[in-house]
């Protein structure tokens, strides 16, 4: 085990397992999940260019758990979101305005995720595009042109990415599940100045992104697609449901 690994695995937990022994499942601190997906990564990104996607509902908490964890790895990493990647507007909504299948099906712009970042950044390229589009001003944005040295871990975020579409070009990918009404309680917290209240904002969620995420989990099954699973229902107790990263490192 490497000298940063044993670090990590040095960290307190609330439950007596090792994650390196595949006794993985259960609950433990948020900083034991955090600091063993860090080093689990780090391993993985040793002299070479890796990708980590964060995948899982609207207010699950991936784009908080993708951030620490890009803070915390050693070496290069290039962030980004597949926010960066919609579509415009015209075409997101296009079956209509609450529909989850639109919501689904229409969202993002998977081409230029693959051609812009995914590509490029897999190959070796010195520059990718993080970013492409701004789904609030529905306009697209010049390029952002990020440097990226020969060896980086790059660590997106976002719902949808392990859609069968884009599975083969993670060499970890990640699904943090919290359950509908969590994610509806959070949502409404978050998103109730964007929609116009805490109603309007229910309204949403129950009409459009609850029920494209289930439709995404009916027709994906990214959990059965994902080698690490995490209930993130408690932040600061998250439980580990899945860990099966020796399938793909």
């Amino acid at each position: 085990m490497r000298r940063f690994e044993r670090l990590h695995v040095a960290f307190l937990t609330r439950k007596r397992f090792s994650l390196y022994s595949g006794g993985v499942l259960g609950y433990v601190s948020r900083v034991t999940v955090l600091g063993q997906l860090t080093a689990t990564i780090a391993d993985m990104a040793t002299n070479r260019r890796v990708l980590v996607a964060f995948d899982g509902p609207d207010a699950g908490g991936k784009t908080t758990m993708a951030n620490r964890v890009a803070a915390a790895l050693p070496g290069a990493v290039v962030r980004a979101s597949v926010d960066g990647f919609h579509r415009r507007r015209e075409f997101r909504m296009a079956r209509g305005m609450d529909s989850p299948e639109g919501y689904y099906r229409d969202s993002f712009n998977l081409e230029a995720l693959e051609e812009e970042l995914l590509a490029p950044f897999l190959a070796g390229n010195e520059l990718v595009r993080t970013r492409v589009f701004d789904y609030r001003t529905d306009e697209a944005v010049d390029a952002e042109f990020e440097a990226v040295p020969p060896s980086a871990t790059l660590v997106i975020d976002g719902v949808f990415l392990l859609r069968p579409e884009l599975r083969r070009w993670w060499n970890l990918g990640i699904y943090v599940h919290v359950p509908e009404e969590i994610a509806l309680a959070r949502a409404i917290a978050r998103d109730s100045d964007m929609y116009g209240g805490p109603d309007e904002t229910e309204v949403k969620y129950r009409s459009r992104y609850l029920p494209g995420q289930a439709l995404y989990r009916m027709e994906a099954h990214p959990q059965d697609a994902a080698l690490i699973v995490i209930d993130n229902s408690d932040p600061d107790r998250p439980e580990v449901l899945k860990w099966d990263v020796a399938a793909r490192v």
